[in-house]
């Protein structure tokens, strides 16, 4: 089950379901939410008549991630010393050891609850690797929740992406994600190449998986091999079949971590623009192929300022350099 932040409309939803004598599990598969996620939710937000106040809860949520964020600023900005970090933690070296070894031997650190900090705000899929500190990290075996927190371990991090590529220096680096309209079960799946912004666009009549990685291998396989390596993707479901793409596809994949959209700056920009053609509350049911295809042909003859006024088809297809 995706990892997502409870909202506030979601908290007023779970207070009036207890009211009228909704179950957790119920309101749990409502939300689409883990039960034993909601649980801890509703237990550590009551009133003092022990009953579940959503205002309560949104308020108590946001000075924890407040106070979250400014602890864990350090690891989100200095990314060599959270590839540091998490190259120690996927060792089994638990915080503690990290911070007080790395400060002991004279190297930049951060203590050890600004790595749980940013374990729990930002990449929670790392709890893996944590033992369990005061019955945070309990590991439940068989729950969905491990599940997923397995599942995402598994991934590529984008900070095991060879450094080089943050350069912008040879073609063949590309982000993806996906835009979706009013209905939110159509889409259409963008990827963009880092140095020359062009960009590839597919219909999905279907934001599956299944049809993510088809589309995706018809579009890759007009790529020539030497202008598709690498491809950097956002956390949704959709690409959750990774490893089936990267065999089809001969692309290595990684992922962003959650809630950083400017790991993949290329392709947020790229969206923005397709967004001028497909507006976010307009129904995608009705758009084509030919449709995608026509707006992503002109973002990718369109100058950009960054390219010295050349085009990403200019750059990606006929070499030229900016």
């Amino acid at each position: 089950m995706a990892y997502s932040h409870i909202t506030k409309e979601q908290r007023f939803k779970i207070q009036s379901w207890l009211e009228i004598g909704m179950s957790q599990k119920d309101i749990a598969e409502r939300l689409s939410k883990d039960e034993s996620a909601l649980s801890r939710e509703i237990s550590r937000n009551k009133n003092s008549k022990g009953k579940y106040t959503a205002g309560l809860a949104d308020k108590a949520s946001r000075r924890r991630r407040k106070t979250g964020k400014r602890s864990s600023r350090k690891l989100i900005k200095d990314k060599k010393l959270r590839r540091a970090v998490l190259s120690l933690l996927r060792k089994k070296k638990p915080p503690e050891q990290i911070a007080g070894r790395r400060k002991r031997q004279g190297k930049d650190y951060v203590v050890h609850e600004t790595v749980y900090s940013y374990i729990y705000d930002y990449a929670p899929e790392w709890k893996i690797y944590l033992r369990q500190k005061k019955g945070r990290c309990r590991r439940r075996h068989g729950t969905k929740e491990r599940e997923y927190t397995r599942e995402q371990a598994k991934k590529r991090r984008i900070d095991e992406r060879p450094a080089n590529i943050e350069l912008r220096t040879k073609i063949g680096h590309w982000e993806g994600d996906t835009i979706k309209g009013k209905e939110k079960t159509t889409g259409i799946a963008t990827h963009v190449e880092r140095v020359s912004g062009y960009g590839i666009g597919d219909k999905l009549d279907h934001a599956t998986a299944e049809n993510l990685k088809q589309k995706t291998a018809q579009s890759f396989a007009r790529i020539p091999e030497d202008k598709k390596k690498t491809e950097t993707f956002d956390n949704g479901v959709e690409f959750s079949e990774y490893e089936l793409m990267e065999r089809e596809t001969g692309i290595k994949i990684f992922f962003a971590y959650p809630y950083h959209s400017w790991e993949r700056g290329s392709n947020e920009n790229f969206n923005g623009l397709l967004r001028q053609y497909f507006p976010k509350d307009s129904p995608f049911a009705t758009i084509t192929q030919k449709d995608v295809d026509l707006a992503v042909r002109e973002l990718n003859h369109r100058p950009r300022k960054r390219l010295n006024y050349l085009t990403p088809y200019e750059v990606f297809v006929k070499g030229m350099k900016p």
